[in-house]
């Protein structure tokens, strides 16, 4: 067996090597894939691009706008078929951000479609007797649901931006559905890997096994009747079936049989938001990336803030020197995170001082470039005087300058495993995302503070972090990541890879990765790291604990008017395609 490597016209020398080591990181199907030949060049088109975590999605995608659609019209088109092909994340039933920028209009425009908590909801309500939180109730629970926002959003994102119907955005998705699909190794190995879970429920077993209980294999057709059957009454009589018809009636009538707190006027209520994209600068580039209630954008620009100053370039890509000062930063942008971030309809956040130059250099005057500072001494700071957050991303751009990075997810994979009777979609488990008992960690490990607590009608913090980068005011990076607590750091990782590194699409999405959240104290290290450099990492003070893949960044790029795409070989089903 051989890598197929073809030549590329920028990047690092050392493209091969990195992408070998980063091979034991994957997972064994797409160790698989790679070795029978998967392409580690990005892939070329004059016209668009689009790359997605499923061929299909990206596929069809492509040949809607192949036929005159927009990248919206693909965005949209992709959700809906990624909640057919894809459900332990692609999804109806959950939510997420959607960024699109316009070079036309020089707009970024924010669609924030995140779940809200129902009206019944309670701050204590994953507590017990003790005061203490029970995680299980927040994670596999009729009450771990919010909200679900994707119908809406991707539906506002269509009629504002794009230039299908939108029968004809979701025609594909429930052919899909009707007709069914061939199952893809990762399918069927997601399956197995919660059969547990995906066994409690009877509505469950009906969409996820056989009829004689018998598990999917690779290569078996798949097909969902209830859920072809939602998605053909959406298409036929629009979003406010999803929340007000039908669908929402059958999502009531679960939750009422087994303690849900979601109600048919929390459906009716519910509501996507237009929001201002969080913005910042990097050398000589714009980065617009999701405004709260993700707390992405704020850290990934408070984290480049820091960075900006050092010649990374010059230290060199995943040097120690380089992972140190990036393992520095992210520590204390993610100590800031578990107090100031929330709901910005619900809790003040000091976006603009979170985000100021000026804050960053005070930060970077804490860092020590030859010692790393113990978690335990770091704690959020103070930015307000400088006042002046199982998930699937893909990205999409055309040559009518439209780019489009989307995240979207049911939180864990398959959600919280309960699926709609009759209705053939997956419940959510966001509810998890809020702080449960402010200062304790949720199922990431992240801590969460009062701006995070449970409200009536809010939005959980959020991780997911659509981003994208312009130069000169033209359209050059999509990127975006799943990966819970680790998606901030991935999408720094392939904006810093690009932009400091020089490296083409392709090589900036699987080079390996490195994490830290603060708490726990410890680097997250993928397989592809230099043993050299660990051990001078380890010097510096730094614990490292091995991890397995990391994320799964779906990227597009415009560069001398070729669009370029990059999938992540981490996901066995990751395609880019254009035209």
């Amino acid at each position: 067996m051989v890598f197929h490597l073809r030549p590329v016209t920028s990047g690092l020398m050392a493209t091969a090597l990195l992408l070998m080591t980063a091979l034991h990181a994957l997972d064994a199907h797409a160790q698989s894939a790679i070795l029978e030949g998967e392409r580690f060049h990005p892939e070329q088109a004059s016209h668009g691009m689009v790359a997605s975590s499923h061929t299909l999605a990206t596929d069809i995608a492509r040949d809607v706008m192949a036929d005159g659609g927009n990248a919206v019209d693909g965005a949209v088109v992709a959700g809906f078929v990624l909640a057919v092909v894809q459900p332990r994340s692609g999804n109806i039933g959950g939510g997420g951000f959607m960024l699109i920028s316009d070079e036309n209009s020089d707009d970024v425009v924010a669609i924030d479609y995140r779940e809200t908590a129902p009206a019944a909801a309670t701050e204590t309500m994953f507590q017990n007797e003790a005061g203490n939180a029970v995680s299980d109730w927040s994670r596999y629970t009729h009450r771990a649901s919010g909200v679900p926002g994707t119908v809406a959003g991707l539906a506002l994102a269509l009629d504002a931006y794009g230039t299908l119907s939108l029968a004809e955005a979701m025609e594909p998705a429930i052919r899909l559905a009707e007709d069914g699909f061939k199952v893809p190794p990762r399918f069927a190995a997601g399956l197995d890997e919660a059969r547990d879970r995906l066994s409690a429920w009877e509505s469950t077993r009906q969409v996820f096994f056989k009829e004689d209980g018998s598990r999917y294999r690779a290569g078996d057709t798949f097909r969902q009747p209830d859920l072809a059957a939602t998605l053909t009454r959406i298409a036929e009589h629009g979003p406010r079936e999803f929340y007000a018809g039908k669908t929402a009636e059958l999502l009531v009538a679960e939750m009422e049989r087994n303690d849900g707190l979601i109600t048919m006027d929390d459906m009716a209520g519910y509501e996507p938001q237009i929001r201002e994209p969080i913005h910042g600068t990097y050398r000589g580039h714009d980065i617009y990336a999701m405004s709260p209630p993700s707390s992405g954008g704020v850290h990934i620009v408070q984290m480049l803030n820091m960075l900006e100053n050092d010649d990374i370039a010059a230290l060199g890509h995943n040097s120690a020197s380089t992972l140190h000062l990036m393992a520095e930063s992210m520590k204390r942008a993610y100590a800031d995170r578990s107090k100031f971030l929330g709901d910005t309809d619900f809790v003040d956040v000091p976006l603009s001082g979170l985000t100021a130059k000026a804050y960053a250099t005070h930060l970077r005057d804490q860092i020590d470039p030859q010692h790393a500072t113990p978690s335990d001494d770091i704690g959020p700071d103070d930015p307000w005087p400088y006042e002046s957050g199982e998930t699937t991303h893909y990205s999409i751009a055309d040559d009518n300058g439209l780019m489009v990075s989307n995240t979207y997810t049911i939180n864990f994979s398959y959600g919280s495993g309960i699926v709609v009777d009759g209705a053939g979609f997956l419940l959510n488990n966001e509810m998890d995302d809020f702080s449960a008992k402010p200062g304790e960690p949720n199922a990431y490990g992240l801590i969460g503070g009062e701006a995070n607590k449970i409200e009536p009608g809010k939005r959980m913090l959020s991780s997911m972090t659509p981003t994208i980068v312009k130069r000169d005011g033209k359209n050059l990076l999509a990127t975006g990541t799943p990966g819970g607590s680790r998606i901030i750091t991935t999408t720094l990782q392939v904006v810093m890879n690009v932009i400091d590194h020089g490296m083409n699409i392709q090589s900036a999405v699987s080079a390996p990765r490195i994490h830290h959240q603060w708490l726990p104290d410890e680097i997250a290290i993928e397989a592809g790291i230099s043993p050299d450099t660990i051990d001078r990492l380890e010097a510096k003070g730094h614990r490292i604990e091995p991890t397995r893949a990391m994320g799964a960044a779906q990227s597009v790029m415009v560069d001398a008017g070729l669009f370029l795409g990059g999938t992540d070989p981490r996901r066995s089903t990751s395609k880019a395609a254009g035209w």
